[in-house]
């Protein structure tokens, strides 16, 4: 079975608030759909948290080198794009891109071989995770009135980020954890994210440090991205002294480049993006280089369903992984795959035992969200 041609189409008209920029508009594009086909019919999907033009561009590179090769070996066909694209910008738009094929990919071995991807990657450790809701922060009593709709849904894990964290003033920084703490109770899990791969993100070393020592009172579980992405040796000397474990790394890219951060000891908890750090393939290897370094392995998603799908099989395989985060109010979680994901009694996720990712596309959804109502035909 070869790959006959790749396509690709972004996801317009439901894009929620936050993304690259704090003023996302619906329209904006920041997740784009990346579909396999192949000479027997069978159709994968993956899906890149890069805008449409950019994930185009990079396939009129890359395509010439996957038509012709066999769909059924995801690794060996991502690490050849990857090989071939040393002088053209890797680590970019082109990584972004191989991350979608990758994941198609996997989905069309799945399919073929009639197993659920997490089996392919290793095997299956658990069967249900625990996801953790994932939104913006808020004033305090706005923040308060979210988070206690989400408990009434079933969840037992949130994460607060961005918004006016760190952009204000301590109190107020505070006064946001405090409500969200009050809101959810002290038995959930809370994790807090600075965002400070937010653009000239203004706060340091000793901003973070003293901010840690706040959350630690509220009992939050990590502290994530609380200085500039590209500020290795502040990270690896903030995780030494914090009292909260510290999180990052969802803007890395390639395995090659979380090596460093891994044996500097700069985070505690390090968080791969399956649709930007190079697909599944490359998201494994970090998972399993992270777990030789003793580092907690949770993979970023601010996502789609596809992401999600992925994140999941991922959770499957890996001994030591037991969250997903879950982007709460986006459509392209919630109306682009059937049956819509939904929490247990117990507050965790089903990962699907399907073959392939183990999720079903909605193609009325699909066409609403891309304009393109053929994308999913063989």
């Amino acid at each position: 079975m070869e790959i006959t041609r790749i396509e690709a189409a972004g996801l317009r008209g439901a894009t929620p608030l936050g993304g690259w920029t704090v003023d996302s508009r619906p329209d904006d594009v920041l997740h784009t759909l990346v579909v396999v086909h192949t000479t027997e019919g069978v159709v994968g999907v993956g899906s890149v948290y890069t805008s449409e033009d950019l994930v185009r561009a990079a396939l009129d590179v890359l395509a010439p080198l996957c038509v012709g090769e066999s769909a059924l070996e995801p690794e060996r066909v991502a690490e050849r794009l990857h090989q071939h694209t040393f002088w053209l910008g890797r680590g970019g738009a082109l990584t972004h891109a191989i991350s979608g094929i990758d994941v198609a990919l996997w989905d069309i071995l799945g399919q073929v071989t009639g197993q659920p991807v997490g089996r392919l990657l290793g095997g299956t450790y658990r069967t249900h995770v625990k996801p953790y809701a994932s939104l913006l922060m808020d004033a305090p009593e706005a923040m308060a009135e979210r988070l206690a709709a989400l408990v009434d849904e079933g969840f037992r894990a949130f994460k607060i980020g961005w918004g006016p964290f760190g952009r204000q003033s301590a109190r107020e920084d505070e006064a946001i954890v405090a409500a969200a703490r009050a809101a959810i109770g002290d038995e959930a899990m809370l994790m807090v994210d600075a965002g400070g791969s937010d653009g000239f993100w203004p706060n340091h070393y000793k901003w973070a440090l003293r901010t840690a020592g706040m959350l630690a009172s509220y009992g939050v579980a990590w502290f994530e991205e609380p200085l500039r992405p590209d500020a290795l040796e502040d990270f690896a000397q903030l995780r030494r002294r914090s009292p909260v474990p510290i999180a990052g790394g969802e803007t890395l890219t390639r395995r090659q480049t979380f090596h460093p951060w891994l044996a500097a000891g700069a985070f505690d908890v390090v968080q791969p993006d399956v649709t930007k750090v190079g697909g599944l393939s490359e998201q494994r290897r970090i998972a399993w280089a992270a777990d030789d370094h003793g580092v907690a392995f949770v993979g970023h998603g601010w996502n789609t369903a596809i992401g999600l799908a992925a994140d999941l099989q991922l959770a499957a395989a890996l001994p030591n992984t037991e969250l997903v985060e879950f982007k709460t109010g986006s459509p392209y979680i919630d109306e682009l795959a059937g049956p819509r994901f939904a929490l247990d009694d117990d507050g965790l996720l089903a990962i699907p035992d399907r073959p392939g990712l183990g999720i079903e596309l909605d193609p009325d959804a699909v066409a609403r969200y891309t304009g393109h109502p053929t994308l999913l035909a063989a």
